[in-house]
């Protein structure tokens, strides 16, 4: 699955272990997530959205998952 979150953490001059800090993970998450490795948790994917100020459809893309419906 694809994410902003790489984008985002670079506009807002954030390590990945900045990120993982502040959304209770760890770094190795944040960059299997980064890399399309892992997806992340409902529970996750809302915290690293909150974090930004944004929905999760705004920062996760969906597309190939609708794409198998």
């Amino acid at each position: 699955m694809r994410t902003r979150i790489k984008e985002l953490r670079r506009e807002r001059r954030l390590s990945q272990a900045d990120l993982a800090d502040a959304v209770g993970t760890t770094r190795q998450t944040i960059t299997s997530i980064e890399v399309g490795r892992y997806t992340a948790s409902l529970p996750l994917a809302h915290k690293i959205a909150r974090y930004f100020g944004l929905t999760i459809e705004e920062v996760f893309d969906f597309s190939e998952i609708d794409e198998e419906l």
